[in-house]
C-alpha cells in the first residue's frame, strides 16, 4: 500500500505509487520491467506502450517525470497535468503495477536502485536509440521496445484541443 501522504485524495485506497527506495524488497524474485516517461496527457499510445511493457516480465514500474522533470524536458507550459494527477492516471492501468515519480533529467537513478531485467521504451526509440541502453546492457539487462507504431503523441493531442478551439472561436 501506498503511503497516504501520495494519495491525490483523501480516501484513495488503491493508488499503486511507491517510494522509490521502497520497491527493491517488493520486487525481490521477480522479472521487472522498467518503462519511463511524462505521461502528460494520458493517450493510446502510452497504453499500448504500457501494456506491451507488462508482458515482458512478472510485474511493470513505471517511472513517471516530475513536475520539474517535464518543465525542463517539454519547456514552461508543460506538464498539462500535474505529477500526482499523473501517477493516478497511469497507476488506474490494469498493466501497471507499481508507479516512481522521479525528479532527475533521466531515469538512470531509477535504473540504478532497481537494475530491471528489462527497460521498456515506445516505438519512438530503436533498442539502438534509447538512451540509458549501454548503462542497462552494462549490468546484464535488457533494453526493449513495445508499443504501437508512433503516431499518437501528447503535442499531437494538445494540438488537436488547440485549433477545435480556434475553429469554435471563428464561428
Amino acid at each position: 500500500m501506498a503511503d497516504p501522504s501520495n494519495r491525490p485524495w483523501p480516501g484513495a485506497i488503491c493508488l499503486k505509487v511507491r517510494k522509490l527506495e521502497e520497491l527493491p524488497e517488493i520486487l525481490r524474485g521477480k522479472t521487472v520491467v522498467l518503462a519511463n516517461g511524462c505521461f502528460d496527457i494520458l493517450h493510446v499510445g502510452h497504453v499500448r506502450y504500457l501494456e506491451g511493457a507488462r508482458k515482458l516480465g512478472d510485474t511493470l514500474v513505471v517511472a513517471i517525470n516530475s513536475d520539474r522533470s517535464v518543465r525542463a524536458l517539454k519547456g514552461p507550459n508543460r506538464p498539462i497535468l500535474n505529477e500526482n494527477e499523473r501517477s493516478t492516471l497511469v497507476s488506474a492501468l490494469r498493466c501497471v503495477d507499481h508507479v516512481v515519480v522521479f525528479d532527475e533529467p533521466d531515469v538512470r537513478h531509477v535504473l540504478d536502485l532497481l537494475r530491471p531485467e528489462i527497460h521498456a521504451k515506445g516505438t519512438d526509440y530503436t533498442e539502438d536509440t534509447v538512451p540509458e541502453r549501454e548503462y542497462v546492457r552494462s549490468y546484464g539487462g535488457q533494453v526493449r521496445i513495445t508499443g504501437d507504431a508512433k503516431d499518437h503523441s501528447t503535442r499531437d493531442v494538445i494540438r488537436k484541443i488547440a485549433d477545435t478551439r480556434e475553429k469554435k472561436k471563428a464561428r
